[in-house]
């Protein structure tokens, strides 16, 4: 095994321990309720109305967490996938739901909060996704992965909100390969 391998071999091991300190932690803030949901439950709930639906449609705004919506009554909708992944949500942004009368959902985001683009390096572990960037483990949504055919290993641009902690980033693109140059 030549250094380089051995050297980015540490360096996969080195990166999966923090990632599985980083899970540890999360375990645990969600037990003692530390962290979470209650973070954009209180974002959620300073969220003011922006308008009133047609005959019929209900309207909830609430803060997207990276998964789903959550309201200031700490209600929890579904955001579908391909819809995050498409507008690129990250965890914070202010989202608007309509409830159409047939029970079809509409959502619409009314809110963006802050961000910045960072790179990392995309792993996969414990069944789900995640860009490995500045130390930190950020989960990404499988729609992402597979609408840009992302592969692990490969360099991620990665939109994660500018100010606040956040366990998810959304996949601004999956950067070129740099091709390997054969030595004889």
């Amino acid at each position: 095994m030549s250094q380089s391998s051995k050297l980015a071999l540490i360096k996969e091991l080195l990166e999966s321990a923090e990632s599985n300190l980083r899970s540890a932690k999360q375990v645990v803030n969600e037990l003692t309720g530390s962290k979470g949901n209650s973070i954009y439950k209180k974002m959620a709930k300073e969220v003011e109305p922006s308008e009133d639906g047609e005959e019929g449609e209900k309207v909830v705004e609430g803060v997207f967490n990276g998964q789903t919506m959550i309201d200031g009554d700490g209600k929890t909708y579904p955001v579908p996938a391909n819809y995050a992944s498409k507008s690129k949500l990250i965890p914070g942004d202010v989202l608007k739901l309509t409830i159409n009368p047939d029970g079809s959902f509409v959502y619409k985001q009314i809110g963006p909060i802050e961000r910045k683009n960072i790179i990392g390096t995309l792993t996969f572990e414990d069944g789900q996704y995640k860009v490995i960037a500045n130390g930190k483990a950020y989960n990404v949504l499988l729609a992402s992965v597979t609408y840009f055919k992302g592969e692990v290993g490969d360099s991620v641009s990665l939109i994660v909100p500018e100010l606040e902690e956040s366990e998810w980033g959304a996949i601004e693109n999956i950067l070129p390969q740099e091709e390997e140059v054969p030595t004889d």
